[in-house]
């Protein structure tokens, strides 16, 4: 598993019942996770000393309750090129702007883009608020920052700027995935690497279904027509639970096969402080040129 453990701004402090107790900076949430099936004593103070709680509603969704917490506040993320400073806020199904455990991903991205020592143009498919175009653009690559939601764009040019990135060469758009790579195909364009998070299912800009075991292996086939001839690396992340680390390793690698490389996939995980234990956070799968 690859494990995300070098936060210093956040932490899980431990997880029971049904949910996860973390530390975001200076604030103590309660929220959900559909992986925490047991339940162990709660030990630490804190599972009183609530900043906010989402509750999970029986019929779907759910709602935040608060108790002590700003409407926003910064964390940092210090990745082996830059250290990099996300706004977060409690927004609709328990969410707070960042998945912390793709940190893990952010630290490989970065490795992989300075390592490289040449000019590396990034396409960032699904790219949500913005962590892997920071952390690709802080190493000194292009991005092309691709998501359906306008919302999500703007948050993501917020953390640019506290991340003192406002000038780094980012594109950013608002477009369904799907059809901004059918259109780059068309264009003639080209990328030394793919980075996608795809949500479980979703909808694009003007109403378009996404659900990843259909529209996943099709999307990651396109993709490869629009790399570069020596590609650096193309990383898929999965949380669906039904994409294990195999499913995407055999996506990866028959796609990819005609470039060499090497494909590797496995959970990724948060470490939790209290017990030693490593929540999972789903799957990822990483082809790389070496």
């Amino acid at each position: 598993m690859w494990i995300a453990d070098k936060w210093k701004d956040f932490e899980v402090i431990d997880c029971s019942e049904g949910e996860k107790l973390e530390r975001w900076k200076d604030y103590i949430l309660l929220r959900p996770d559909p992986q925490v099936i047991w339940n162990t004593p709660k030990a630490d103070r804190r599972w009183n000393q609530l900043n906010a709680h989402y509750h999970r509603s029986a019929k779907g969704g759910g709602e935040w309750e608060f108790f002590k917490l700003p409407q926003q506040w910064t964390v940092q993320y210090e990745t082996p090129a830059k250290t990099l400073t996300f706004h977060l806020k409690p927004f609709h199904f328990k969410h707070t702007g960042i998945f912390p455990e793709q940190a893990v991903n952010w630290d490989w991205i970065s490795d992989q883009i300075m390592k490289a020592d040449r000019p590396v143009k990034i396409l960032n498919l699904f790219a949500y608020t913005g962590g892997a175009t920071l952390a690709a653009a802080a190493a000194g690559a292009s991005v092309t920052h691709v998501d359906a939601s306008k919302g999500m764009v703007s948050w993501a040019k917020e953390n640019a700027s506290s991340s003192g990135l406002t000038n780094a060469p980012v594109r950013w758009l608002v477009d369904d995935c799907l059809k901004f790579v059918e259109r780059e195909i068309r264009r003639g364009s080209t990328y030394d690497a793919v980075i996608m998070d795809p949500p479980s299912y979703g909808r694009g800009p003007k109403g378009e279904i996404w659900k990843i075991e259909n529209t996943v292996y099709p999307l990651i086939h396109l993709c490869a027509k629009i790399l570069s001839p020596a590609p650096l690396f193309f990383l898929v992340n999965s949380y669906t639970t039904g994409l294990q680390p195999a499913v995407l390793s055999y996506m990866l690698g028959s796609v990819m096969k005609e470039f060499g490389g090497t494909v590797i996939a496995q959970e990724i995980g948060l470490p939790v402080t209290s017990n030693g234990l490593v929540l999972p956070c789903g799957a990822c799968g990483r082809w790389s040129a070496d």
